[in-house]
């Protein structure tokens, strides 16, 4: 099976300037290098604790903000080169939901006007057509046609997240990269929307591009994922395999401090050694080897080679442990 989206060493770095009176160059290393595919129809999971850089990626390979080098492919099309009508072909193809169903929507414009217009923006349906396939797009998301002529703010957090998922839908996108779409909401309400993603996953044969710190969320929703830490994915593979069995001292350690809902396996949750390092100042080598309780002088003067795990189709590691 060819995969619909390919990254390869894509990067990401900001820069600024900081101090007084006088000030230095800053440059923050978002993201660097990583490189993962994702096939037709599959969930594909990137994790990792706040400020690893997962969200950043899934804006920078659908440039809503530009990368500073790598690639990006879509079928084959190369997303960065692409420009005017084949880029605005694309955007089509990849839609974002975002994390604050609030924020993503303009509160002035009702709901059926952020529904219609990226309809007519892409050629799709004008008119009485638009306003109807959005009445639709509301009722197959769980919420009444009506609702078309209401704003934003009358809505629960839940039926925003819903209308941020019909908005995604009105282009009929093949990829959705959802960045953190449940961290805002109720447990009960979080599991309410994961559920309609699946089932409109299963409909539409949509991919998921899955973004969250939340392993629950990922064991459940994901068949791939990759695992972040400052800027760089250190471990790769099945959800399954990953979630049960990690290679990676920080995959082990997001395992272990995820609580399990077994009232028979209850125990005292491991403690996590340190704070991440600042992605303006990354430790060299192994970006986690302070933190690391295996770590090794090796581990602090090389960069760790990407080691294929055991077995087909099981990712791999970046890690000394398993060179």
């Amino acid at each position: 099976m060819s995969p619909v989206l390919e990254v390869t060493n894509l990067r990401k770095h900001f820069v600024s300037k900081k101090g007084f009176p006088t000030p230095r160059t800053v440059t923050v290393r978002a993201v660097e290098d990583i490189s993962f595919t994702i096939n037709q129809g599959e969930a594909f999971g990137l994790v990792g604790e706040s400020g690893c850089g997962k969200s950043t990626a899934a804006r920078a390979l659908l440039r809503l903000i530009e990368p500073d080098g790598g690639s990006v492919r879509w079928k084959g099309e190369d997303v960065l080169a692409a420009r005017g009508p084949a880029l605005k072909a694309l955007r089509r193809r990849m839609q974002i939901v975002f994390q604050d169903p609030y924020s993503s929507l303009d509160p002035r414009q009702s709901i059926g006007s952020a529904l219609i217009e990226p309809m007519a923006v892409h050629g799709i349906a004008e008119g009485a057509e638009a306003r109807r396939r959005a009445g639709a797009l509301l009722e197959e998301v769980g919420l009444p046609a009506a609702a078309l002529d209401r704003f934003p703010h009358e809505f629960s957090g839940g039926q925003r997240q819903r209308i941020g998922i019909a908005r995604a839908l009105t282009v009929e996108p093949e990829l959705i990269v959802a960045d953190e779409p449940v961290s805002a909401l109720d447990v009960s309400v979080q599991a309410q929307v994961l559920l309609l993603m699946q089932e409109l996953r299963k409909r539409r044969g949509l991919s998921f591009l899955f973004v969250s710190h939340d392993l629950s969320v990922i064991r459940w929703f994901c068949d791939r994922v990759a695992v972040m830490y400052l800027g760089r994915i250190v471990e790769e593979g099945p959800a399954a395999r990953v979630l049960a069995n990690p290679l990676h001292p920080y995959a082990q350690m997001l395992r272990d401090a995820s609580p399990i809902p077994d009232p028979s396996r209850r125990g005292v949750l491991p403690r996590i050694i340190g704070e991440i390092p600042s992605a303006a100042n990354p430790p060299p080598g192994c970006p986690f080897h302070p933190r690391c309780i295996h770590a090794m002088p090796q581990c602090s003067r090389d960069m760790p080679a990407w080691t294929s795990a055991e077995g087909q189709n099981q990712g791999g590691v970046a890690c000394h442990l398993h060179g």
